[in-house]
């Protein structure tokens, strides 16, 4: 079996850990020091034994290079995330085509994903992702513009939209 390896990044959102396979496909990233909080957001099937490493090698030069304001830095990082519904992979897919500094609602989502009466689902999509920054769910709003949730705290979301919005 082989392990998943995972490295933190600081920035200035806080330190963002990014799980990450042998060939620098991510698994879960998110804004906490706590792999293991992320290894629990990687599908049982793809969980593998987590190894720390400093570096991920391309992975977070595409991390480093966002921050450094190349926005699409991120965008041909692989990434896997498994689920037993169709709608949430599809929703997942479909937000790694949302540009940065062009956020949208979670109805604009679900249309885009092609089930435009399903705004539940496509916030459920937001919701259960897990990898952030990479598929970007920072990039939705409320209908009415307002920020609605994030899994790593608003203060986050907030400066990765004003980072966007900037570059």
């Amino acid at each position: 079996m082989r392990s998943l390896y995972h490295a933190t990044l600081g920035t200035p959102a806080g330190p963002l850990t990014i799980v990450a396979d042998p060939a620098g496909v991510v698994h879960a990233a998110g804004f906490t020091t706590d792999a293991d909080t992320l290894l629990a957001l990687v599908h049982p099937r793809l969980r593998r034994p987590l190894l720390a490493r400093p570096d991920l090698g391309p992975v977070t030069a595409a991390v480093r290079s966002y921050l450094d304001g190349d926005l699409t830095a991120i965008d041909e990082v692989p990434v896997v995330q498994h689920t037993d519904g169709g709608f949430l992979a599809h929703a997942w897919e479909t937000l790694r085509q949302v540009k940065p500094g062009e956020p949208i609602t979670y109805t604009d989502l679900a249309a885009l994903a092609g089930r435009p009466r399903a705004v539940r689902a496509a916030a459920a999509a937001c919701a259960r992702n897990a990898a952030a920054l990479f598929v970007p769910c920072h990039r939705v709003l409320r209908i009415d513009g307002s920020l609605g949730g994030y899994r790593w705290g608003l203060s986050v979301k907030t400066w990765l939209l004003d980072h966007e919005r900037r570059g």
